[in-house]
């Protein structure tokens, strides 16, 4: 018994759409099934002398035998590989929410006495676990602005262990330099760790640039039906084990069978999918710019975007995730969920569907961000007094165009 699977052959040079397809792909020896198998069972049969008796010197759970489902299992494993050929890594941990992922990661390399730079503005659950809990735990943390080099520059330690940010970041949308924060950690000896959750690998893929590690909601736009939840850590191969060993091992996020299953039914059409959903946040984008109720767009792919040119070197596409303003936003905002047909008024993204809400600046500085001076001013030249947050999905970009518009029209 062992987890090397006999997988459907790839050829080195197969492409991404490809892989997306097939790494990591079993056929099933007894009935030819092409589609994953759901492996439903908690525990598995053990063989006398295949080594599952005794876990001494191994240095990765993946590499033993199937024992019992919250170390491994054969569909987790098949999704696991599957998203580390997506991002041309050596391997993957599934978990059960992106925020798992995230939570795994940092209770993996940092302990009491540490330090960690986060970007200050992320996916909120990351903010409220790294500045509300991690101290908790005897963990220094300083939060800073990404964009601004220097910065991180300044805020690296003697005993910083990791630099976690996001590209894209959520809600406004900034970019991320990730080859130059690379090197800054790099030099420091910490661990970068990049959520791509924004960009997926059709648009970044940060190990390329020097991330060491990049984390996934795999809820959002890997998955894209907006019926599961799920995560994922990928990257080398060493660095992923220690995180299996630990997080995996003894914080109780495991991916369950089914959900690895909808993931992967999901990763199937990804490419496909994103490429849609870009095409059409290009156009959406460029009618929200001409719109008179719409003060400003944040999008990655319009020149108007701050951080253009960057977004342009290290995204092939732009992504599926706008942020416009509004002259009035609590008034546009009780019209959108009022009025929308097509577009829904909900929290989320990387669905099928369109959904948008507003991120109202003060309701987020409460509960959330909480910046203050020169990051409260970066945020603002971003949301200003609030930014709609708009994720797009596969519906015709005509209709898209024609529910915001009115619907944002007085």
């Amino acid at each position: 018994m062992s987890n090397a699977f006999t997988t459907h052959p790839l050829p080195a040079t197969a492409g991404a759409e490809t892989r997306s397809l097939d790494a990591g792909l079993i056929i099933d020896p007894s009935t030819g099934a092409i589609a994953p198998n759901v492996s439903m069972s908690v525990n598995n049969a053990l063989a006398p002398g295949d080594g599952a008796f005794s876990a001494d010197g191994v240095a990765d759970l993946a590499d033993l035998p199937y024992l019992y489902a919250r170390w491994t299992n054969p569909t987790v494993r098949q999704l696991e590989q599957r998203l580390a050929a997506l991002e041309g890594a050596e391997d993957a941990l599934a978990t059960a929410t992106g925020m798992a992922a995230i939570a795994g990661t940092l209770l993996t390399f940092l302990k009491a006495g540490d330090h960690l730079v986060v970007s200050d503005v992320c996916y909120a659950g990351a903010v409220e676990l790294t500045q509300r809990v991690l101290p908790d735990l005897g963990i220094a943390v300083t939060p800073v602005n990404m964009a601004r080099l220097d910065a991180v520059a300044a805020a690296i330690r003697p005993n910083t262990r990791v630099i976690h940010c996001e590209s894209p970041v959520n809600p406004i949308l900034r970019i991320v330099d990730i080859a130059a924060v690379s090197a800054l950690a790099h030099q420091a000896g910490a661990v970068l760790t990049i959520d791509s959750t924004f960009a997926t690998p059709v648009a970044t893929r940060p190990l390329s640039l020097g991330a060491d590690l990049v984390i996934h909601s795999l809820t959002k736009f890997i998955n894209g039906h907006g019926d599961v939840l799920g995560g994922a850590v990928i990257g080398r191969r060493a660095l992923v084990a220690k995180i299996r060993g630990r997080a995996g091992v003894y914080l109780g996020a495991t991916l369950s069978a089914q959900s690895a299953w909808l993931i992967l039914r999901g990763i199937d059409t990804l490419y496909p999918r994103m490429r849609t959903i870009c095409e059409s946040a290009g156009a959406v984008a460029t009618f929200l710019e001409t719109h008179p109720e719409v003060e400003q767009v944040v999008y990655p792919g319009l020149v108007s975007h701050p951080q253009h040119e960057l977004a342009a070197r290290q995204m092939t596409v732009f992504g599926g995730m706008i942020g416009f303003r509004t002259r009035d936003p609590k008034a546009a905002a009780a019209r959108l969920a009022e009025r929308l047909r097509i577009v829904h008024y909900a929290f989320s993204l990387g669905h099928q569907r369109s959904l948008v809400v507003l991120l109202d600046t003060a309701e987020m500085m409460a509960s959330t961000f909480r910046l203050s001076g020169e990051a409260l001013e970066d945020y603002r030249a971003f949301a200003s007094d609030g930014l709609f947050r708009l994720s797009i999905g596969l519906e015709t970009a005509a209709d898209i165009l024609a529910d915001l518009d009115q619907a944002l029209t007085p």
